[in-house]
């Protein structure tokens, strides 16, 4: 899934991830593929999958698509260099006008040039109510977008968004073709073209995204020829897959990680992130919209212990969507364990104990039911122990396991262990997760959230040109949430990778929720090198990142 701020895993069931060891890692002639460690291809496996591979519906959106370029890209540190464009945009001292130079001699992958008319059909096709795509409000401060000439864009915002060059990773869409075609239907959705390092052979849906080299590429042609991203929901079989030789490498919870750690010929890598795991608490629903419920629950749910149990030490406590080592994140809303005054709560609020414990008021029982998604085991760990602690607090909760195409339907009235999480301005995912207006709006909002200091704080801190201003409308936000948690965020995950020890030029970024497809270690894959053969690159020339890499 593109585009949201709480996104889903795919929906294959575990028999295609069973049967994709055989027909597409163990068969050099399955997919295009060479099979796990063969010569100069490279198979991964990953959890999640995209609905689309349209950049125009949201794939992509944050960098890294390989498919396609944005006008910049960010480096191994996170810093903005440029992609497209041919420099770091001009900016107006009114911060309302952004000037992109276009990289000369681009051409997209069936061979037609790319130009500005390109990026200008790209952004306003986003912006055009007709496109569905959820991430449209990312680029609510763009007023206009037109080219001057087949090499120069100039961007015209409506107010000085600060984060606006962060947003232009977005990848770049051939009008030639996308343009003459439904832009939610057509062929373009499920075999696009970009300009980007690689090309896509195959999409087996629920089994594998297959690539192969762009020999054209303006950064020159990747080592790695061959490039198969496995889609293995099952976080047990994609263990198991990669222990059979099946994959190079795969995506891997820290427990199951920790298995891979003295096996020669592979490496444990450990990436930063901005993933996090929340339980949403509806609205709408009688139990989980009463707030001395939802506090009683912030207050009662042991975060460290998750930390230390569920997550071997490979992450931290959360108190929102921003990790607390982030320069946003707001001092004093840490929220202590405190199961006593949990209880507290919810006595000063009318929430009785039952003959079977479970709290009453109004003749309303104090439970519900909380989804995760089938095979994620971190999820259906992090349910098990939430439900767990609640207990004590008398507050029931049936856990319950299922794809996303029956949870999707229950989300306005059942709460969901969902994941959250975007690196960078804190305006990218606060504002799909909190603002009212986006409620069931695909998987913005999926707690249906409603509070008006605080979509007016989002507001706030989405305009303000001055720093300082922001940090303060997005205290507010976290304050807030403080005093009526729609959400009760357990844990920032640190992502582990494990790959077989045979690349050089392997390193990690920070990264978002949306780890495995364009993110881990294979997010510079273009810039791999077989060990011992040509020169490997760190990157992007930016050094080994900010991941952690373990023998």
């Amino acid at each position: 899934m593109t585009g949201r701020s709480i996104r889903r895993a795919s929906g294959a069931a575990v028999a295609a991830a069973l049967a994709i060891g055989a027909a597409a890692c163990s068969n050099p002639q399955a997919g295009g593929t060479d099979g796990a460690g063969g010569g100069e291809s490279a198979v991964v496996g990953i959890a999640y999958e995209p609905d689309s591979l349209s950049p125009l519906l949201g794939y992509g959106k944050d960098g890294n698509s390989k498919i396609f370029d944005g006008l910049l890209a960010f480096d191994g540190e996170m810093k903005l260099r440029p992609a497209l464009a041919a420099e770091l945009p001009e900016v107006s001292d009114d911060g309302l006008t952004y000037t992109y130079k276009l990289r000369q001699g681009v051409k997209f992958s069936d061979g037609e040039p790319f130009t500005a008319d390109d990026v200008v059909f790209t952004y306003r096709t986003i912006l055009d109510e007709k496109t569905n795509n959820a991430s449209r409000t990312e680029l609510d401060a763009v007023k206009d977008v037109r080219a001057t000439g087949e090499d120069t864009v100039v961007f015209t915002l409506a107010y000085p968004y600060a984060p606006f060059a962060q947003r232009t990773v977005l990848p770049i869409a051939p009008e030639h073709v996308a343009g003459k075609q439904d832009v939610n239907t057509g062929p373009f959705t499920t075999k696009p073209i970009g300009t980007g390092p690689y090309v896509l052979t195959n999409w087996s849906k629920g089994e594998k995204i297959s690539f192969k080299a762009n020999p054209g590429y303006w950064g020159g042609e990747p080592k790695v020829k061959k490039f198969t991203m496995a889609i293995i929901k099952d976080d047990d079989v994609r263990a198991t897959r990669l222990r059979a030789g099946d994959l190079d490498g795969a995506i891997l919870p820290p427990n199951l990680a920790e298995g891979f750690g003295k096996d020669r010929g592979t490496r444990t890598h450990e990436a930063t992130t901005y993933d996090y795991r929340t339980v949403t608490l509806p609205t709408g629903n009688k139990v989980t919209g009463d707030t001395a419920i939802r506090r009683a629950l912030d207050t009662a749910v042991d975060r460290q212990a998750m930390v230390d149990s569920i997550l071997n030490g490979a992450g931290k406590p959360a108190y929102g969507p921003v990790p607390t080592g982030s320069e946003w994140f707001t001092r004093g809303t840490e929220r202590t364990h405190d199961l006593r005054a949990a209880k507290k709560i919810l006595d000063e609020a009318g929430w009785k104990p039952g003959k079977d414990g479970v709290r009453v008021k109004d003749g309303v029982r104090a439970a519900f039911p909380l989804w995760y998604v089938s095979g994620d085991k971190l999820r259906q760990d992090h349910a098990l122990a939430y439900a767990s602690d609640a207990r004590k607090a008398g507050i029931e909760i049936k856990t319950q396991a299922g794809t996303w195409e029956v949870i999707e339907p229950r989300m306005k009235h059942d709460a969901v262990l969902a994941g959250g999480g975007s690196p960078g301005d804190p305006d990218f995912d606060q504002y799909l997760l909190l603002r009212s207006d986006l409620a069931g709006d695909g998987f913005n909002n999926m707690a249906w959230y409603d509070n008006p200091a605080v979509d007016k704080a989002l507001d706030e801190g989405r305009k303000a040109g001055d720093k300082a201003e922001r940090k303060r409308a997005y205290d507010t936000v976290q304050r807030e949430l403080v005093n009526n948690p729609g959400y009760t965020f357990l844990t920032h995950i640190d992502h582990v990778y494990v790959l077989a020890d045979r690349w050089d030029g392997l390193s990690t970024q920070i990264e978002p929720h949306d780890h495995g497809l364009a993110s881990g270690p294979w997010w510079n894959v273009e810039k791999w090198a077989p060990k011992g053969g040509a020169e490997g690159g760190s990157g992007d020339g930016s050094g080994d990142g900010s991941g952690d890499a373990k023998k």
